[in-house]
């Protein structure tokens, strides 16, 4: 496999570094990165993170960092996380940031424990951090129960205070979206696994469409929702597909949440390289953040809408005796 970082790689222009990954001969990693600089969304140091623990550190091929970024991937802990000696030296004294560094979750007990912790290291007011809490939650719940991967879930997360932004990247490299939601649905390609995925009541776990007691099968639809109140990207990567949540227009004064995905603004794909698991980028503008109560309003709206909407047509299908 090879990885290459670029100069700039976040979920607006995502898709150039997505189609320079190369998943060829998957017992080894090579990793190599742009000479002069290097700017990454989260999304891309966990996919990175989550190839590399697939091959262990004796099969990783590292290029020489040369870039004065290079910092920044070991504060972020990629090289801590794939056992690289990157012969960089960080002041202990260097304020840390708003960031939360790499972190592999494999059980519910670490999941507590990480966002107990994650909040106060992003120095976050209350009402930003229950909806950051929520979707990493939610985004960690699905790879414990559905990917069934050896290495958990791969993430990590950061602050910008320029834009006033967190940005939060997970990776697995689990069975993908397209088999987890068939053990209950059909979905002939990746893309309509994604498209499936993203909409209320859909769960892999049945084929009931209000989901089970414990599984409702509306957390990727709540998070997509989350980034589309707040006109922010989303990012979703499996098989050989990717969707897209595009930025929504700041002049609209009415944001709709559509059930079906492909009726937002969005871009999809699906010729990309194979990423065997999935991944997820999400972006949330903290200025734009609306209370969060008002924001699930709207969200559990939709999905009751949806639900009901659903069960009606399938009562109206024909029976034959």
């Amino acid at each position: 496999m090879k990885a290459y970082l670029p100069n700039s790689a976040f979920l607006g222009n995502i898709d150039p570094f997505l189609r320079r990954f190369d998943p060829s001969d998957p017992e080894i990693l090579e990793i190599s990165s742009n000479k002069k600089w290097i700017s990454l969304h989260p999304m891309v140091l966990s996919m990175v993170a989550a190839l590399g623990l697939t091959v262990g550190s004796k099969n990783i091929v590292c290029d020489e960092f040369v870039a004065k970024s290079k910092h920044y991937l070991e504060r972020m802990g990629l090289f801590k996380m794939l056992d690289i000696d990157s012969s960089i030296t960080i002041n202990k004294h260097e304020p840390a940031g708003r960031f939360i560094p790499l972190a592999s979750i494999t059980n519910s007990d670490e999941l507590t424990r990480f966002i107990t912790d994650m909040i106060p290291l992003l120095h976050l007011e209350p009402r930003h951090g229950e909806p950051i809490k929520y979707i990493v939650s939610e985004l960690v719940r699905n790879v414990l129960e559905h990917a069934n991967s050896d290495h958990g879930a791969i993430l990590c997360a950061q602050y910008y205070k320029k834009s006033n932004t967190i940005r939060i990247g997970i990776a697995d490299t689990g069975v993908g979206v397209k088999e987890a939601i068939n053990r209950s649905h059909s979905a002939q390609t990746h893309l309509d696994a994604l498209r499936l995925a993203l909409m209320p009541g859909i769960t892999g776990t049945t084929k009931n469409e209000t989901g089970t007691e414990f599984n409702a099968g509306a957390g990727l639809f709540f998070i997509k929702s989350i980034a589309k109140v707040n006109r922010d990207f989303f990012v979703i990567y499996s098989g050989d597909s990717m969707y897209k949540l595009l930025k929504g227009s700041p002049g609209a004064r009415q944001i709709r949440l559509h059930a079906d995905p492909f009726g937002d603004r969005h871009s999809r794909e699906d010729n990309f390289p194979a990423w065997k698991g999935t991944v997820i980028g999400i972006d949330i503008s903290l200025a734009a953040t609306r209370e969060f109560s008002i924001l699930l309003d709207l969200i559990r709206k939709t999905y009751v809408k949806t639900i009901k909407e659903r069960k009606k047509e399938r009562f109206r299908r024909p029976k034959f005796i």
